[in-house]
């Protein structure tokens, strides 16, 4: 493995503490507007809106519906750290590790989570959104336009994913890829990712294997 120059994160289940909520939430839209897919709110896990409304809500009225509720949804969501986020970000930053995220998030949820953290964009060097890409996770071209952002060679680079679909989609990068088991089972993940860790601060411990 190559030593690691930057490192790029997904958001939600790694960073922030969502995926349970966003679960529900697409749960209850699957009931009210079925979609006929079994696990629907785990399948789609790491694609970006637009991908979504447009694969599972034929109409234009129901894709119209479907992105009200998720506009209002994510308008009274509380966005938290996930235990250690800001400790592990805060080390990275004082050691000059470059910092992307990578999210299928859309810049309305954004812009929100600016506004609840608004420390939170100081610590990365880029921001990569659902919008900026035309080919969802788990196509890898989110993370080659985050490696991009930062100048760095994906291969030097270490992809913080949670679900299948983001995971495949760092494999597929080049990069060298860390799972967290907050979102699937720990052995569902295995295959796809060359660490697990429990926690997001561990990371430290895979970026800097040697230095206590």
């Amino acid at each position: 493995m190559n030593d690691i120059k930057g490192v790029l994160f997904d958001l939600d289940g790694v960073l922030i503490d969502t995926e349970g909520i966003y679960t529900q939430f697409w749960q209850a839209v699957d009931k009210r507007f079925p979609t006929g897919v079994e696990n629907f709110a785990q399948v789609i896990k790491g694609s970006n809106l637009h991908n979504i409304l447009h694969t599972y809500f034929p109409s234009p009225e129901m894709r119209e519906q479907v992105n009200a509720l998720l506009n209002d949804f994510q308008r009274d969501m509380r966005y938290e750290y996930f235990p250690g986020t800001v400790t592990l970000l805060e080390e990275l930053k004082r050691r000059n590790i470059p910092l992307c995220i990578v999210t299928s998030s859309d810049p309305d949820k954004m812009r929100e989570l600016y506004r609840q953290k608004p420390e939170f964009s100081s610590y990365f060097q880029a921001i990569v959104t659902g919008d900026m890409v035309s080919d969802p996770k788990p196509s890898p071209e989110c993370y080659l336009l985050g490696a991009k952002h930062l100048g760095i060679a994906i291969e030097d680079c270490c992809v913080v994913e949670d679900s299948i679909n983001g995971l495949k989609a760092g494999m597929a990068s080049g990069a060298q890829v860390a799972g967290i088991p907050s979102t699937c089972p720990r052995e569902s993940i295995a295959a796809h990712c060359h660490w697990i860790i429990e926690r997001v601060e561990q990371l430290v411990d895979i970026i800097f294997p040697n230095v206590s």
